[in-house]
């Protein structure tokens, strides 16, 4: 399927690895020129000469923390009139509802929540000013489903889920279109994060640890960064225009949820 959006401009936030680049695939294979940010510089641009290389598109990289107001600051100026924008941060680290003080939730809002909030207000003005853009925010299955040691997850997520339920609707008549994905266990270096907690914890082998998730998935595996990059692809294109303020799960079927 031709996606209709060759020769636009996407920024995809923490893209040097794992789902964000899975989406910086999948556009840039749609001939979509990029502006791709994470924290570290080498894997940044390592990932960034790989699709200059591959797909013949242009390809800017921005090494900075949109978690922070330097970093969301280089990241604008960089982005320019970009017509998409892919949200995308790395989640807050698992444990206990005791385990939390203000400061944890501060540090877990200022990258899920108030940052994506931060570049959607810079840019989708933009968008609306040309007709067209797409915003595609990447949060959780806990946003449909809250998991109990991802609760600095489940608060900050849904918060931005919140916003967008609105902000999706005031914007979507000027030809802009905001929507979620929300991927359940991928298989990423979170993955990996995740289930080496499981490992401490239980006293398993990171095998058996893989196993038991996977044995929870409907779909008896991991999802891929390839497969949730294409889901992205879609709901940027021409063809997803009258998807406004939705939730997609990426879960393998794992979130038991009739609606």
């Amino acid at each position: 399927m031709d996606l209709g959006i060759k020769g636009k401009t996407a920024l995809v936030c923490a893209s040097s690895k794992g789902l964000g680049l899975g989406c910086a695939e999948a556009l840039a294979e749609a001939g979509v020129n990029l502006v791709m940010n994470a924290r570290g510089a080498e894997a940044l641009e390592a990932s960034a000469e790989r699709l200059r290389s591959t797909y013949g598109v242009s390809v800017t990289t921005v090494a900075a923390d949109v978690a922070t107001d330097e970093g969301q600051a280089a990241v604008i100026a960089a982005a320019g009139d970009v017509d998409i924008l892919v949200n995308n941060a790395g989640g807050p680290p698992p444990g206990m509802w005791s385990d939390w003080d203000r400061e944890d939730f501060i540090k877990a809002l200022d990258a899920n929540m108030l940052a994506p909030i931060a570049l959607i207000k810079a840019l989708v003005p933009g968008m609306m000013d040309r007709g067209w853009g797409r915003v595609v925010n990447i949060t959780s299955q806990s946003v449909r489903a809250p998991i109990g040691v991802l609760g600095l997850s489940n608060s900050a997520r849904t918060g931005l889920t919140g916003y967008v339920a609105g902000t999706s609707r005031q914007v979507a008549g000027s030809g802009v279109t905001i929507n979620n994905l929300l991927p359940g266990i991928h298989a990423t270096d979170r993955a990996d994060a995740l289930d080496g907690a499981v490992v401490k914890s239980r006293n398993i082998s990171l095998e058996e640890a893989r196993i038991e998730r996977a044995a929870g998935i409907p779909a008896g595996r991991y999802g891929t960064r390839q497969e949730f990059g294409a889901a992205c692809a879609f709901l940027c294109s021409t063809h997803a225009g009258f998807i406004v303020g939705q939730n997609l799960l990426l879960d393998g079927g794992a979130t038991n949820i009739t609606m």
